[in-house]
């Protein structure tokens, strides 16, 4: 079942649950925090863009998850092999770090000693600025990124949680912007240009449960001329409704309904997140192998608060079946594909 939402209004009733769940191709329904009835400390608010060409990767968070707030820089070498992350991390921002309650548009930033962030989004375009002077050792980063050209839809997914009714995530992934712009680190210095370079933005918004394992995907390019990207992803919340599993041809959504990850296992029967990944999907109209790079991993284990992740960038060759039933044959398609365990 694929469950489209498709009337406007407000996300939550006067109780704090989800009026609706299902999916949709905008953020047609209203979030605002202050209808949320649940426990303050379990809501989460999050924006992370990606800007990614194939052969260097940026990526940015700005994070208030109540009792801690998170704001992170990644910037990571395809061609070596080679990636650094540096977050910064607070205490009980508890809303205070004001992300918009819209993606349509809405500025956002934090700024310390150690790091500056500003996400800057006038409706039209979105501008990304980053210094932080300590990025890398004694390296510093700086970048200032413009995202434009968003697609006229995207996916957008209303998910509850069986094990508490005032839990929910309100989602929206925007695959295919064109990025351009410069990133500074230490004495190297890079360009996305707008031709080779594309931005997705995850925009998040809920209350979640305390142990969670997601899986997710993304890719973005260009197959045949056309603009091309998909969202696949699974294994939290009550997806009965609607998956995320979304293409993305020219600007217009394409619903797919359940895609499996296939990670292979190594031979302590953990999983070997650098060998060949493959996915499937029940409507057969995704299947695709992946080579990874690049484990862009990271295991956070402080008291009863645990994140271990595992973002696999690399390339992505199959096949993709749009709703009018044509065939895209895809071929190295630059994206990732993730699998994180949470305890928060």
């Amino acid at each position: 079942m694929q469950k489209e939402i498709i009337e406007h209004g407000s996300l939550l009733d006067e109780n704090g649950r989800l009026i609706e769940r299902g999916w949709a191709r905008s953020l047609i329904r209203d979030y605002h925090r202050s209808d949320i009835k649940a426990n303050p400390l379990r809501i989460k608010e999050w924006d992370y863009y990606l800007i990614n060409d194939g052969h260097r990767a940026l990526a940015l968070t700005i994070a208030d998850n109540a009792y801690m707030g998170m704001y992170s820089v990644s910037w990571i070498d395809l061609d070596s092999g080679r990636e650094t992350t540096n977050s910064v991390m607070t205490v009980l921002p508890m809303g205070k770090t004001g992300l918009p309650e819209t993606s349509v548009q809405g500025d956002v930033g934090f700024a310390n000693k150690d790091i500056s962030l500003l996400f800057r989004n006038n409706g039209r375009e979105r501008n990304l600025r980053v210094w932080m002077p300590a990025f890398r050792g004694e390296e510093s980063i700086a970048a200032d990124i413009t995202l434009r050209d968003a697609p006229a839809e995207s996916m957008v997914i209303a998910t509850p949680y069986r094990e508490d009714d005032k839990a929910f995530y309100y989602n929206q992934k925007i695959n295919c912007m064109k990025a351009e712009g410069n990133v500074v680190c230490g004495s190297e210095v890079y360009s996305f240009a707008s031709d080779s370079a594309y931005g997705v933005l995850d925009w998040g918004r809920g209350v979640w449960t305390y142990s969670n394992t997601w899986y997710w995907g993304s890719a973005s390019g260009t197959v045949d001329g056309h603009s091309f990207g998909f969202n696949i992803g699974y294994g939290f919340g009550d997806t009965t409704a609607a998956s995320e599993n979304v293409l993305v041809y020219d600007g217009h959504v394409h619903k797919l309904d359940q895609v499996v990850f296939h990670i292979p296992a190594g031979t302590d029967g953990k999983d070997d997140y650098l060998s060949p990944w493959h996915f499937t999907s029940n409507d057969k109209r995704f299947e695709m192998d992946f080579t990874p790079v690049l484990d862009r991993a990271a295991d956070t284990n402080v008291l009863i608060i645990r994140s271990d992740q595992h973002q696999v960038f690399g390339r992505f060759s199959g096949r993709a079946v749009l709703d009018d039933g044509t065939v895209l044959q895809i071929k190295d398609l630059a994206g990732f594909a993730e699998k994180v365990r949470n305890r928060w």
